[in-house]
């Protein structure tokens, strides 16, 4: 990957962050069953109200994004590749899946305003990879 592939990456880590912002501001950790269920089992397990669990799990999500830059994909690991089609996938579908459950909703759902920076941010990425593959 070259510098803008780095650079991409570290969008789609930034989109992220932004989103788990949004998602926290909004709480959908109360209106969604599956990071209900997460925050709860952590709350639980730690003593935490679900709020602080759910602000814990997603921040270390963003580590994990930081993590794979810093120790993959800025070295040039031979992973380096993978770990970025791994983010760039995972976001879309993120992005995707906040979209259709505003659809569902019928009007706004937690993630909404942020899930079209998660796609553009990880097709740019998709762009720069296959982009540096291709030279």
């Amino acid at each position: 990957m070259d510098a803008r592939g780095h650079l991409a990456f570290l969008l789609v880590i930034a989109a992220q962050a932004t989103h788990s912002i949004e998602e926290y501001w909004f709480r959908l950790y109360d209106v969604l069953a599956p990071p209900r269920a997460v925050s709860d089992a952590l709350g639980g397990a730690l003593g935490l109200e679900r709020a602080t669990s759910f602000a814990l799990t997603n921040t270390a999500l963003v580590l994990f994004g930081l993590w794979c830059y810093f120790a993959r994909v800025r070295g040039g690991h031979g992973a380096a590749r993978g770990f970025a089609w791994f983010w760039a996938l995972l976001e879309i579908a993120n992005g995707i899946g906040h979209c259709g459950l505003a659809l569902a909703a019928g009007g706004y759902f937690p993630g909404l305003a942020t899930a079209p920076l998660l796609i553009a941010a990880s097709l740019y990425l998709i762009w720069r990879l296959n982009s540096s593959h291709r030279s």
